[in-house]
């Protein structure tokens, strides 16, 4: 493997979603229009936005797929807690590689993996769509604490020898120079997962294959899928080859002695794309539901094995706040539009004064997950009156003092003139005060809510 691991953060605009904690939930995420686009983009049937223009990857041949390399390294790039490096292992060679380090057992690795070169134009099936797959479980995972590490492995000039995979392969194998061995416990190889001969959109058998030999803990790889497939709702059905193929990448991987598989359309069943190593493997003629179906099956496989940490990153939003839903830790707010740390939130609650698309870091023990961003409308909801509300001295210099008159349920939050958070009061008492003694001389602002009504106030401390 021999790379340097750094995490950062990034902010992907999903309305009103957040990430789920459960393998199921995880699963329920892959989204069938995402694995469809990259298809299209892929094969060069749509534009592409690559180093900031649209551009088409008019091939992916491998010595003119310099724009596919490109695509793929920033599309992982844009996701949180990956290191991507491009592996040139020849002059024209170049592997992508994205690592997920496991917080607890990082030295154990499970190798998610496709190859991205074609032998002509378009090929949708071989391979647009495995490298789909890996981006899209990439998506889905990379915003997961989890105990082992993942390798998310796009592979070059597999059409021309396996040449990406065996280099890789071989140079995790070495042990020469001092060099140790990778503990590389599992690699799942996605190689033409699109093509099923029944009719698109209809029922059908489903066949696909789980390529396999007795190599290492192989069989144990295979019995573990099948595993995920009884133990969740799949339409699919498995076909175990053994002896399995060796015209992948997955077999360099047995030549060095580790635990491999190849997940992919149904040749045992003479069910494989017609249009073969042909540019009429279009994006038309892929069974996208079958597809997603693959790509669930070996999200849930990656997830169980690499043991997702409990640390819950998901987000309940009500009329008037944000909330995350990890009760303990410590918490982060993030404006997604300006991709910058909100200062003064880092409450569990985080209540917006303005339209915008937020997010949530969550710290607990060694583990930090961030959540999707949350699109979210301030409420043009009714002010309190004098009537209801009375807020005096002010200036104030030490006690501040609230007069509740309806005793509403209110939640009072201080904010100081940079909007950083102070304090926050939860009440219904009819007299509140709040001590100003200890802060600072300076302007601040008080701000309250409740169910239907919110007002702000401006106040300055002498």
């Amino acid at each position: 493997m021999r790379t340097k691991f750094l995490s950062f953060i990034v902010f992907l605009v999903v309305l009103n979603v957040a990430n789920a904690q459960s393998i199921q939930d995880l699963m329920d995420q892959v989204n069938t229009a995402n694995l469809e686009t990259m298809i299209k983009e892929l094969s060069g049937e749509e534009v592409a936005l690559i180093n900031g223009t649209n551009q088409t990857i008019t091939n992916r041949i491998h010595s003119n797929n310099d724009l596919a390399t490109t695509y793929i390294q920033e599309h992982l790039e844009a996701l949180p807690n990956l290191n991507v490096e491009i592996q040139n292992f020849n002059s024209t060679g170049k592997n992508v590689i994205a690592t997920q380090l496991g917080t607890t057992n990082p030295q154990n690795i499970y190798i998610i993996c496709a190859h991205y070169d074609s032998v002509t134009t378009y090929c949708a099936d071989d391979n647009a769509t495995g490298v789909a797959a890996v981006i899209e479980i990439a998506r889905i995972l990379s915003t997961q604490c989890i105990d082992n590490t993942i390798i998310y492995a796009l592979w070059d000039e597999e059409e021309i020898g396996l040449l990406g995979a065996n280099y890789y392969a071989q140079q995790a194998a070495d042990e020469t120079g001092g060099n140790t061995r990778d503990n590389i416990l599992a690699v799942v190889n996605m190689d033409m997962i699109g093509y099923d001969g029944d009719a698109l959109g209809t029922a059908g058998d489903n066949d696909f294959d789980i390529d396999v030999r007795n190599i290492a803990n192989s069989l144990t790889i295979k019995d573990e899928l099948l595993n995920i497939l009884n133990t969740y709702t799949f339409d699919l059905n498995p076909i175990v080859v053994d002896p399995g193929t060796t015209a992948s990448d997955h077999s360099r991987f047995w030549n060095q002695g580790y635990s491999a598989v190849l997940v992919g359309e149904s040749w045992e069943t003479n069910d494989q794309t017609p249009d073969y190593h042909t540019s009429n493997d279009r994006s038309e003629d892929i069974d996208l539901p079958y597809m997603t179906e693959l790509t669930k099956l070996v999200l849930a496989y990656t997830a169980t094995e690499v043991n997702l940490i409990a640390i819950d990153n998901t987000v309940t939003e009500n009329t008037t706040s944000l909330v995350s839903n990890e009760s303990s830790g410590s918490y982060q707010w993030y404006n997604c539009d300006t991709e910058s740390s909100i200062n003064g939130a880092t409450s569990q609650t985080f209540t917006p004064t303005t339209d915008g698309n937020y997010a949530v870091e969550v710290s607990n023990g060694s583990c930090t997950e961030i959540s999707n961003c949350v699109s979210f409308t301030v409420l043009s909801i009714e002010e309190f009156t004098s009537n209801e509300l009375r807020i005096y001295p002010n200036p104030v210099t030490s006690i501040l003092k609230i007069e509740n008159y309806l005793e509403a349920n209110l939640r009072i939050t201080i904010n100081d003139i940079s909007g950083k958070e102070i304090n926050i009061i939860n009440s219904s008492l009819p007299n509140i005060n709040v001590d100003f003694s200890s802060l600072p001389k300076g302007v601040y602002f008080i701000n309250f809510i409740s169910e239907t009504k919110s007002s702000s106030y401006k106040i300055v401390k002498e």
